[in-house]
Parts: C-alpha cells; sequence; structure tokens
C-alpha cells in the first residue's frame, strides 16, 4: 500500500513541474482576456467622473 501510495505522489508531482510553464497559448488567452478591459477603460473613467461630478453638483443644490 505505501508503496503504491508513493507511486502516486511522485507522479502527482513530475505531472505539476511539467505544467508550471507559461506557454504561447495562455499567453494569447490573457491577452484576449484584457483585450475588453482596455477598450472600455476610458468609458469607465468618464462615467467615473461625470458620476462624481454630478453627485458633487447635487448634494450643493439640497
Amino acid at each position: 500500500m505505501k508503496e503504491w501510495w508513493q507511486g502516486r505522489k511522485n507522479k502527482k508531482r513530475s505531472v505539476k513541474k511539467r505544467n508550471d510553464q507559461y506557454s504561447l497559448f495562455d499567453l494569447f488567452l490573457d491577452v484576449l482576456g484584457w483585450i475588453p478591459e482596455l477598450l472600455f477603460l476610458p468609458f469607465r473613467i468618464i462615467y467615473w467622473l461625470f458620476r462624481g461630478i454630478g453627485r458633487f453638483i447635487g448634494e450643493g443644490f439640497n
């Protein structure tokens, strides 16, 4: 039983060591994930700016 368990642990360790590398496919997926964020960020900043200015002005009239 102990030999079987040690064999499984060693096999998992070697698989984990091989999968630790950052591949070109991982880079491609990261870039695809960041493209929408970079496209919408300027619009979000403008929205937050106008919203903050609107709240600041709106509080002054109460």
